[in-house]
């Protein structure tokens, strides 16, 4: 057996490579968790790129997730548009988590018109991010989504039911959220990465 030597030797005399940890990207466009950033290629959203978000129901958080990200575009010259909610979002818990309302805007959209107007609104190149819940959305309806989401260079987010999640997707980014027994957001999908094995804990300490 041959004699035993202190790692630390041989790492002081340079006889072995000392591998470095990859720095975590400052991404251009981060979305206010640490966590989840850390954990994304890009180091935040994908800049100029499709986002689909999916729900076991409306109303679990899921606009929560983007108020970080929404209050900081607020602050920007383009507008943040907002295509036929299923609810009215809370103007002052906005305004409380920093989100300018006056570059906040609903479009009010019939439901045969939604993804028409979604894919208008980023393609123009005036908006900085565009959320919409689409009740009927191939494939192809999302790509075009994409597309335009990088014409226009803005942030779409899609939300929708999680049953779409074993449905192929040409988003950027796929996240589920999970509301019981408490709020947590898997990466189904993310572009140019691997998918995290783990959940992230939907809370103010990840901020």
């Amino acid at each position: 057996m041959g004699a035993r030597v202190a790692l630390s030797n041989l790492l002081d005399a340079r006889q072995i490579w000392r591998g470095r940890a990859m720095p975590v990207p400052a991404g251009d466009q981060p979305t206010g968790w640490l966590a989840l950033d850390a954990a994304l290629p890009a180091g935040g959203w994908p800049d100029a790129a499709l986002t689909e978000i999916l729900l076991p129901v409306d109303g679990v958080g899921e606009l929560s997730l983007l108020l970080p990200t929404l209050a900081r575009l607020s602050q920007g010259k383009r507008a943040v548009l907002i295509v036929a909610p299923p609810y009215v979002p809370c103007v002052a818990g906005w305004q409380q988590h920093g989100v300018d309302m006056r570059r906040v805007e609903i479009v009010a959209a019939p439901p045969a018109d939604v993804l028409w107007a979604t894919e208008q609104c980023l393609r123009s190149g005036s908006c900085a991010a565009v959320l919409v819940w689409p009740r009927q959305a191939d494939d192809r309806a999302l790509r075009r989504l994409q597309v335009a989401a990088d014409a226009g260079k803005a942030l779409g987010f899609a939300f929708r039911d999680r049953k779409h999640l074993s449905a192929a997707s040409p988003a950027a980014l796929r996240l589920e959220i999970e509301a019981a027994p408490r709020a947590r957001v898997w990466v189904r999908k993310c572009r140019g990465g691997a998918v995290p094995p783990q959940p992230f804990a939907l809370s103010r300490s990840l901020h």
